[in-house]
């Protein structure tokens, strides 16, 4: 295993202070633009423009990097992140954020494609698991790490934004000093809806839905958070916790996901989401405390819904057409994140904050009732057959790409191994 984890550590070092620059500055622009008094449908369009981008780049990246090499696109990537960030601190204007942030997302996504391209190169099918598993467990930590630098710094300064950049420089360093070969080239990936809705009519739909209600809350949690009256470093409490609370909820969900029909627990944590949510719409707490706990039990059951899907697309697939699926789902995914956040803006603007909370309970309530219709409709594969479950980044702290699918399950996968990769 040493011999396997050796080889990526750089990697996986620059990696840290990538998903840290990336975490300190999505969490910086909605608090910073909410301090601005820009309109909440505005900072929605924040996160719309940089789901877009990121679409866009899982489909058109891999066609970028084969023509300039892995190092070279890395850099480039990275350099236009970097960029961008100390931009966004030197002019701060909506207009500005908003298409730099569609700029940043499709970078994102042609980074995160090449370090895992990379990472998967080097994994065996022994270490497979682990690798991803521990890629995703840095993932998490350097979003948190990012996400908790807020409160120790004035947002109406450049400081924040400096750190962001400085964070982005160093993140290229390990690829661009090291001396290993570039991995083979990116695979381009297609979205099928038609056969992606045959093989699995929940997990198209239900993916669609829960990239609607993760896109919103992923964007607007934090405007929610200040207008709610929350502290900046509260803010930072309640968007880290939710990471963490989805990242532990994720292992139990699954293991019940393994043993009964997955649609009854997809359908049970969208209702508990769904739940939370119109409470949280209906009381609007006050009390900081409660609102965060509150909020905190929405993530951890939100985010456990994308692997349960996934898991169930699978369940009907086969073998060699699991990464196809999953890149298929992440692109309908993506789809949601875009819309969301749009949805969300002007709701929030014209109801108050806390209608944030009624979007996506909206979204979970359509989840669950398609996943009972739908169980009565097609019988569970049994048990025995079932693809094993694999946990996901938290939604809230990485969008996935289809090369992070490769890298979760060894390409020898069978449906008889009930092994779970727990990475977040």
């Amino acid at each position: 295993m040493k011999r396997n984890i050796l080889p990526v550590l750089a990697l996986l070092f620059g990696t840290l202070f990538l998903f840290t620059g990336n975490g300190l500055h999505s969490l910086l622009l909605p608090v910073r633009g909410t301090a601005e008094g820009y309109a909440t449908t505005t900072l929605g369009l924040l996160g719309t423009t940089w789901a877009t981008g990121f679409v866009l780049g899982c489909l058109t990246a891999p066609k970028l990097v084969r023509r300039i090499g892995h190092v070279r696109a890395f850099s480039g990537f990275i350099s236009v992140i970097a960029i961008i960030a100390l931009l966004t601190g030197i002019i701060v204007d909506p207009i500005w954020w908003v298409a730099l942030r569609a700029v940043t997302g499709f970078c994102t996504a042609g980074t995160s494609m090449i370090i895992e391209s990379w990472l998967n190169e080097r994994a065996t099918n022994e270490s497979r698991g682990a690798i991803f598993s521990l890629y995703i467990g840095i993932t998490l930590i350097g979003a948190v790490a990012g996400q908790m630098m807020v409160p120790f710094a004035d947002v109406h300064t450049p400081i924040l934004f400096m750190v962001c950049g400085i964070c982005y420089c160093i993140a290229m360093l390990p690829t661009t000093l090291s001396t290993a070969a570039s991995p083979q080239p990116l695979k381009a990936v297609s979205l099928d809806l038609k056969a992606l809705y045959r093989n699995s009519p929940v997990a198209s739909i239900g993916i669609l839905l829960v990239g609607i209600a993760n896109g919103a809350y992923g964007t607007l949690g934090a405007v929610f958070g200040a207008k709610a009256g929350l502290s900046q470093s509260d803010i930072a409490l309640m968007m880290s916790s939710t990471i963490f609370a989805g990242a532990v909820m994720q292992l139990p969900a699954g293991r019940l996901s393994d043993r009964i029909d997955r649609r009854y627990v997809l359908a049970g944590m969208a209702a508990i989401a769904a739940l939370d949510g119109l409470l949280l719409f209906l009381l609007k707490p006050g009390s900081p405390a409660f609102l965060i706990s509150m909020v905190v039990i929405y993530g951890a059951v939100a985010n456990t819904l994308y692997p349960i899907a996934v898991a169930h697309a699978n369940d009907f697939a086969a073998p060699e057409d699991f990464v196809k699926v999953s890149g298929g789902l992440l692109l309908l995914y993506g789809i949601g994140t875009i819309i969301g956040p749009t949805l969300s803006g002007p709701v929030m603007s014209s109801i108050g904050p806390y209608s944030l909370f009624f979007v996506t309970a909206i979204a979970h309530v359509l989840i669950t009732s398609y996943s009972i219709f739908r169980s009565r409709m097609r019988a569970a594969k049994p048990a025995g057959d079932r693809d094993a479950y694999t946990t996901m980044p938290s939604a809230n702290a990485q969008m996935i790409t289809p090369e992070s699918m490769s890298l979760a399950r060894s390409e020898t996968s069978k449906k008889d191994d009930i092994t779970v990769n727990y990475g977040t």
